[in-house]
């Protein structure tokens, strides 16, 4: 463990434990980095927020869209990949493919093949006022760092209802794209909660394989661009419903979500819709709180990438990669590809200082 500001300075620290930061693992352990990741802290606090280590994908069930897992038992696979602590995995696996915590328990244990070291703790506070820099954890270690890449991704906002808690991946999601296509919601009616661009798109997307799209909205015309609301609003399978929020999301322990509760904002009228599933597309909070004041950040709070094409960010010797930059396109595979660049970025800095 590090054990405080008068040690040699660590050449390289990740902080997050998604598809970014361990990609960047996996590239700069294997480029002799000895990197130290900081995967997070396993607490109630980071539970209650979906912070806790491995990352949004972790809260998932299957994953059909990262290249590579095609549908199919991956049983033996796992077994012989895994060490030993975390094959009850195996003992969860569907046998469809790889869920999102196998997948992120590979990639962690691919990053820790190549000799990543991991500590457990969230890095609260950090000082890139000068070099080394300074990170202070959770636990109140501090550790110094020449680089540093910031892959502490983002975390959907949700409605905040119990019974959304209890339907979470098992009808509840935060993310079409990843699971617009799932057995489940196809050729079934399906809510969608917003009315900004996120929710016309997500409703766009799900019109592809649900039977209905209802797309709820507490008032009544949509916060959406006119080009994508004028799409929603012609879509024959999307329909708006009007001045009403999402008062309980309704289901049962076999089947997972059959529907949804809505209550008017304009009276004290509530009714029924019946739903295979409920999407959430009301933002994501990036997770940047303890780097206020250190790094240049856009009016969300994501970090700003200050080079074309690279994941250098305002301070020299600091990368960002995965959803903690992009609240664009907010995919694994797309996490995980800046996750490399990042480590490319920070090796050839490295490098460049001769560090």
């Amino acid at each position: 463990m590090p054990a405080g500001p008068t040690q040699v300075p660590e050449r390289l620290v990740i902080i997050g434990s998604g598809p970014a930061a361990w990609t960047a693992a996996i590239y700069a352990a294997r480029a002799n980095l000895n990197p130290l990741v900081f995967e997070g802290a396993v607490t109630e606090e980071n539970r209650v927020s979906g912070t806790l280590p491995l990352g949004q994908l972790a809260l998932t069930t299957e994953v059909e869209n990262f290249p590579g897992f095609p549908a199919g038992d991956l049983s033996h696979y796992l077994r012989s990949a895994l060490a030993a602590d975390h094959h009850w995995l195996v003992d969860m696996h569907h046998k469809q493919g790889v869920s999102g915590p196998e997948l992120m328990h590979l990639m962690r244990q691919q990053a820790l093949n190549f000799g990543t070291r991991i500590e457990t703790d969230d890095v609260v506070a950090v000082d890139f006022s000068g070099r080394p820099f300074s990170l202070t954890a959770m636990t109140g270690q501090l550790v110094r760092a020449h680089a540093v890449i910031i892959a502490t991704g983002a975390r959907a906002n949700y409605l905040g209802l119990p019974s959304e808690e209890r339907f979470k991946n098992r009808g509840v999601s935060a993310c079409a794209v990843c699971d617009g296509a799932l057995p489940r919601f196809r050729n079934r009616p399906v809510v969608v909660v917003g009315g900004g661009d996120s929710a016309v798109e997500e409703a766009d997307y799900l019109s592809k394989f649900a039977s209905t799209v209802h797309l709820v909205h507490r008032r009544n015309e949509l916060r959406a661009s006119k080009i994508m609301a004028d799409r929603a609003l012609h879509n024959p399978k999307i329909r708006p419903e009007w001045n009403s929020v999402v008062a309980e999301v309704l289901g049962d322990e076999e089947k997972g979500v059959t529907g949804v509760r809505l209550q008017s904002t304009t009276d004290q009228s509530a009714r029924q819709l019946d739903a295979a599933g409920m999407f959430v597309a009301i933002g994501h909070t990036p997770n940047t709180r303890f780097l206020e004041g250190q790094v240049e950040m856009t009016a969300k709070k994501y970090i700003k990438w200050t080079v074309p094409f690279r994941t250098n960010t305002s301070v020299e010797g600091v990368f960002a990669a995965g959803d903690v930059a992009d609240d664009y396109y907010r995919q694994a595979v797309t996490a995980a590809g800046s996750g490399c660049q990042a480590a490319l970025d920070a090796e050839r800095w490295l490098a460049a200082k001769g560090i």
